[in-house]
């Protein structure tokens, strides 16, 4: 079973494109500065895809894990 949409695929490429043209913008409403990064585009494109609710896997929560360390006494 695919986890992306072909059209999801799709969107990341246009991204990607807006990068190399230097066009894609960084923050709210492209307020921000060009982006540099290869991954921070295609982080663009995959949330801009899952906006139009192609098919995307949910972003990964920043959650972190609990230590299973036992505290000494």
């Amino acid at each position: 079973m695919a986890r992306y949409s072909k059209s999801a695929g799709k969107e990341v490429k246009r991204a990607m494109h807006r990068k190399k043209k230097g066009k894609l913008k960084r923050g709210k409403g492209g307020k921000g500065g060009t982006v540099k990064s290869r991954k921070q585009a295609i982080a663009i494109g995959l949330s801009e895809a899952r906006k139009k609710g192609k098919k995307v896997p949910k972003k990964k929560s920043g959650k972190k894990k609990k230590s299973s360390r036992k505290k000494k006494h």
